[in-house]
């Protein structure tokens, strides 16, 4: 971290508290709100967790569980409370975390975190009901003329107002902690990725109000129907963007587990910033590969956001994906893990959930997400994958294998530092990251290879159609078998969180228990690899792997486009 802590003025002693863990002062108002905002995002990733298996064991043919009605219903839920409400909520807990106690600060206002959070719960609630009561099957774009109940979308609206309060409060904060110089220096890392995330949260969340509001009110037959194609465009300005909002969280995740767990600091900050700039700057174009189909929208600007501007926000997720693993591999050398190119790979700490949760994630958003998501995005391949289970593939890779393992690694340190509680069955906790990690892989490849086959998304039945054969229906069925193992990951990781909460050993006025650190070799020391310009030589050949797999896979697209349109 590239500031210093500074005392708090006395007059704010009685609203905090010293870290036994940290040393660092945490304020007791945001310890209340990261604590209720964590709570409930764990229970609506629980009902987004039990719709999942629901969904998978139906588009898994030879399962084939739920009724049509019931699997368009559930699908609604699942997309609304795994997309939504899990990570709203846990980033809400995360912006009250990295604006208070890095910056040893005190939150801004306990009046508007309350307003907040009772608008996104009150809100959550009312769409969970709406949509189990049957009146919201409309999936979670709920695109128009699809039409819902009114409380639907007011339900929508209260969770983004309720997110954009919580948002100012970080803001102010930031203010605050600013004018009052309760650190030194420039802000850390987490804090600033934390603060990119809530400026896109921002663009973010105003067009979820944009886009909901007049359509509340023509569900209650105030005002006409808003024009279809105007709601899908401004719509997608929520959709996707909500999911670069979680890309920022992620990367302030990977680079803060990163450094707690092997020592790892960013090779060149000033780097790391940029990257996080350019997320604010560009990530709105990269909403366009969601309309790349839509006939309403001119080709010209298709081409010049897809084929251009959105690899810069594609930029800023490689910058992220080299500098985080060279770090840790840089941290590791200077341990005095110096053998071969890969010899510290076996000394960093899998036996600690966090890290081994936060690495899963990087390497599935990167190799899974990042390649498919890249190749989707160019508008030629998109016009024969948009409509396949391979964009749920590549979605599953990044918002599911990328921030939700981060988010549960996370948690393994969140807990213990906030709940003041030491995780209960810790074998256990060391195998739920793997669990969880290799299901959503699965789960990934699963659908990627079955729409690569032309099996459609959202479609309840294909065994009817006889236009696909055995080799579509095992992708599926490796599909139904990752989500299983996800499941239980996922249900692991629930009792995990509940049981420690409830159960848990206290740990108020004593270190938290250690999940384990990268230990040092006998005789190494700090600064000893400062001139070496190969010291991140394993990371150097990690990067070429992925551009390799990434240029082979991209290429074999065009193979395939190739093949639907022979150039004759």
């Amino acid at each position: 971290m590239s500031n210093s802590a500074l005392p708090l003025p006395a007059a704010g002693a009685a609203l905090t508290r010293k870290c036994d863990t940290t040393g660092l002062n945490v304020c007791l108002i945001a310890e209340r709100f990261i604590k209720l905002n964590a709570v409930c995002a764990v229970v609506f990733l629980l009902v987004g967790g039990i719709a999942a298996i629901l969904l998978a064991l139906t588009r898994w043919q030879a399962v084939h569980l739920l009724r049509v009605d019931w699997f368009y219903r559930i699908l609604t839920l699942h997309g609304l409370n795994m997309l939504i409400f899990w990570i709203l909520f846990f980033e809400v807990a995360v912006l009250y975390f990295t604006c208070t106690i890095p910056l040893n600060a005190r939150l801004f206002s306990a009046k508007v975190a309350w307003a907040g959070f009772i608008q996104m719960l009150v809100g959550a609630v009312m769409v969970d009901y709406i949509i189990l009561n049957g009146q919201a099957d409309v999936l979670m774009t709920s695109y128009l003329p699809l039409l819902a109940h009114p409380l639907f979308y007011l339900g929508i609206i209260l969770v983004a107002t309720g997110t954009l309060t919580g948002v100012f409060n970080f803001f102010a904060t930031l203010y605050v902690a600013k004018r009052d110089r309760t650190y030194e220096g420039s802000v850390p890392l987490v804090t600033y990725g934390a603060t990119a995330a809530a400026i896109i949260a921002v663009v973010t969340l105003l067009h979820g109000a944009i886009v909901m509001i007049p359509t509340f009110t023509f569900s209650m037959g105030w005002t006409p129907q808003p024009d279809p194609m105007w709601y899908r465009m401004i719509w997608w300005g929520l959709g996707h963007q909500s999911q670069q909002v979680n890309v920022c969280a992620m990367v302030s995740v990977w680079y803060l587990i990163g450094q707690l767990a092997t020592g790892a600091k960013p090779l060149n900050e000033t780097v790391c910033r940029t990257a996080f700039l350019l997320y604010i700057l560009f990530i709105n174009l990269a909403s366009a590969h969601h309309l790349l189909v839509d006939p309403a929208i001119g080709a010209t600007w298709k081409i010049w956001n897809t084929s251009y501007a959105m690899y810069l926000a594609v930029l800023a997720s490689m910058i992220h994906g080299f500098t985080v693993p060279a770090s840790v591999e840089f941290a590791m050398r200077e341990k005095g893990h110096t053998k071969g190119l890969f010899g510290w790979v076996a000394a960093l700490p899998w036996r600690n959930p966090g890290f081994s949760g936060a690495l899963l994630s990087l390497l599935i958003f990167g190799f899974i997400g990042g390649i498919t998501g890249v190749t989707l995005g160019t508008q030629q391949i998109n016009i024969i994958a948009h409509n396949t289970l391979r964009i749920t593939g590549h979605f599953h890779a990044t918002v599911v294998g990328g921030t939700t393992l981060a988010f549960m690694a996370l948690a393994y340190y969140v807990i213990p530092l906030i709940f003041r509680r030491d995780f209960i069955w810790r074998s256990a906790a060391r195998l739920q990251p793997w669990l969880f990690g290799i299901g959503i892989l699965f789960v990934s490849l699963g659908m990627s290879f079955a729409g690569s086959m032309g099996v459609p998304r959202r479609i309840y039945d294909i065994d009817n159609s006889g236009a696909f054969g055995p080799a579509a229906h095992l992708m599926l069925g490796v599909m139904g078998l990752g989500a299983i193992c996800a499941v239980i990951g996922l249900l692991l990781f629930v009792v995990l969180c509940v049981g420690t909460i409830l159960f848990g050993a206290r740990n108020a006025g004593r270190p938290m228990a250690d999940w384990g650190v990268a230990q040092a070799l006998p005789g190494s020391r700090e600064g000893s690899l400062a001139d070496d310009h190969w010291a991140v030589k394993g990371t150097i050949v990690l990067t070429g792997v992925f551009l390799a797999c990434f240029a082979v896979y991209y290429f074999a697209n065009w193979k395939a486009l190739a093949d639907v349109w022979p150039v004759r």
